[in-house]
């Protein structure tokens, strides 16, 4: 009997990584990772063919398997049309060359095999649906999985189905958007409010969070202490009101938790929040699997309809 696989695709700033999935076991079948690294300001024809050569190394890695219809889940970040898989990046430097493009068209065009079908979610909800998917799937269970890196992602999670939509400001569907102090969460929660921190309280130029942690000075040790401070105000309401059963962060700011998690966490503690934190350690691998999972009849069902709703 052939296993149930699926093709899951993670779009990354900078390189794309495709590999195929066991939708029974929720597994990356061994030997069908790829990674290639982007140029991501590359013409189209160049980035298209760069991920069908990508993509197509996962699927000839299970040829034995595959059946006449080959399924490729996405996870892409935003803007994005997920519902109709055409791109709209556009004066956000990552990929403007996609402006208006359908994905599946040009991969159809580029892939060798004619039979695909292709489905699409953002990046930090195929994360979250990946890492709750394999930890907190039970009846009831509800997560908060949010990514800090390049930008502030996030996904509030039910059984491990996501809300695309809600008429609940504290329940998504996304946080970046949403007003903090100055700004919005995005900028503070992201790669470059600790640049332009750092250089607020230093005077000298740096050029990224794992740069910052390694200095290890008084005044990084106090930025990261400033970011779970106002991490933990900034997600308070948000938590008190969805009640997670875990809240799960990832990105490769998560990677320097223990630098802001003991004043993150005793933040949440004084608010009377017990809500279990994880620092996923497999953010890449979690978001292939939630990408993979699209082509689970039990999580599209169940998000088919509200997808239209989700740019």
């Amino acid at each position: 009997m052939k296993r149930s696989i699926a093709i899951g695709v993670d779009v990354g700033g900078s390189h794309i990584c495709s590999a195929a999935v066991d939708l029974n076991t929720l597994q990356i079948i061994p030997q069908t990772y790829y990674s290639t690294k982007l140029d991501n300001s590359a013409p189209k024809e160049v980035l298209m063919q760069q991920w069908s050569n990508t993509i197509a190394q996962s699927i000839e890695a299970i040829q034995n398997e595959v059946e006449e219809e080959i399924n490729i889940g996405f996870a892409m970040p935003g803007p994005f049309i997920y519902h109709k898989g055409i791109a709209m990046f556009e004066r956000n430097e990552k990929y403007e060359q996609l402006y208006e493009v359908s994905i599946p068209e040009e991969l159809n065009q580029s892939l060798q095999y004619t039979h695909c079908r292709y489905r699409f979610i953002n990046d930090a909800m195929a994360f979250g649906i990946g890492v709750a998917g394999l930890e907190y799937a039970a009846e009831g269970k509800k997560v908060l999985a949010i990514t800090l890196g390049t930008g502030f992602g996030s996904a509030f999670l039910t059984n491990a189905i996501p809300r695309l939509c809600s008429d609940n400001a504290y329940e998504g569907p996304f946080l970046w958007d949403k007003p903090y102090k100055n700004g919005i969460a995005d900028e503070y929660f992201s790669t470059r409010w600790f640049v332009k921190r750092y250089q607020e309280l230093s005077g000298e130029l740096v050029k990224g969070v794992k740069e910052i942690a390694d200095l290890k000075n008084p005044i990084s040790q106090s930025l990261f202490e400033e970011f779970g401070q106002n991490l933990s105000d900034f997600l308070t309401p948000y938590l008190k009101n969805f009640m997670p059963d875990a809240l799960i962060l990832g990105g490769n700011i998560s990677k320097a938790s223990h630098l802001f998690l003991p004043k993150f966490g005793a933040q949440l503690q004084q608010a009377g929040i017990s809500t279990k934190v994880v620092i996923s350690e497999s953010m890449e691998e979690a978001a292939l699997v939630g990408a993979a999972r699209l082509f689970a009849p039990q999580l599209w069902v169940q998000i088919e309809k509200d997808l239209p709703q989700l740019i």
